[in-house]
């Protein structure tokens, strides 16, 4: 069990790790502002703004991360309803329908309790992060395994090495192979997936996957109104 020491020193590392974060872009801003004021006859206006305008989508971004994470517990128990999951499965995997092998192989009638949309940015966060770092294929299996329902989303890149596997779902996290890490984001999409997860009194670890790739692992108690 966390002692109070415990969660001071994660609190500690995690106010340091989005201040960092958050004076990434500030910076990148306040420099291209002042060098906008220092030499104001040399600028391209229209690539200036293109360029705050990025700075500023990170910087909100990140800042809806931060607050999204601050709000799951929360949010989550008081939007509970019953959910099939292979129907909310194919629904955000059709997102990505267009951009690569996407495989997909779902029992049906799984239900669950969730929170639909958390539920929805948990299967997201899981299927970006496979698509960003796969070599060609991403594949998404559910089943109902003993008592609980089990949903895995696997890819055939790189992996991640065992000492790695708990880092990659810490806020800020950096890996060398930065694999936690979305290209141009902060790192905290396999932090909110973790979370979200553990609202639903669920677990999700990673895993090695039958292609050589990452397999997240997550398992959550079916539905009360449906299990035996």
């Amino acid at each position: 069990m966390s002692t109070c020491a415990d969660v001071m020193e994660r609190w500690r590392h995690f106010a340091a790790g989005a201040s960092h974060e958050l004076r990434t872009p500030l910076a990148a801003l306040r420099v291209q502002v002042e060098s906008a004021q220092r030499h104001p006859y040399d600028v391209d206006l229209p690539d200036l703004l293109d360029h705050l305008r990025r700075d500023l989508d990170r910087l909100e971004s990140l800042i809806g991360d931060l607050l999204f994470l601050t709000r799951i517990e929360a949010e989550v128990h008081r939007t509970l309803e019953e959910v099939d999951l292979a129907n909310l499965v194919r629904r955000e995997a059709a997102r990505w329908s267009g951009d690569g092998d996407v495989r997909l192989d779902l029992t049906p009638g799984v239900m669950v309790d969730a929170a639909p949309c958390h539920f929805a940015r948990l299967l997201a966060n899981l299927l970006d992060n496979a698509r960003r770092h796969r070599t060609r294929t991403v594949e998404v299996r559910l089943r109902r395994v003993g008592d609980h329902a089990e949903l895995t989303v696997a890819d055939d890149g790189a992996g991640i090495p065992p000492a790695d596997r708990e880092r990659v779902f810490q806020p800020f996290a950096r890996l060398d192979t930065a694999r936690c890490r979305d290209r141009g984001g902060a790192g905290l999409g396999l932090a909110i997936a973790r979370d979200i997860a553990t609202a639903h009194h669920g677990t999700l670890h990673v895993e090695d996957a039958a292609r050589g790739g990452a397999r997240f692992v997550l398992r959550i108690p079916p539905s009360t109104t449906t299990s035996p």
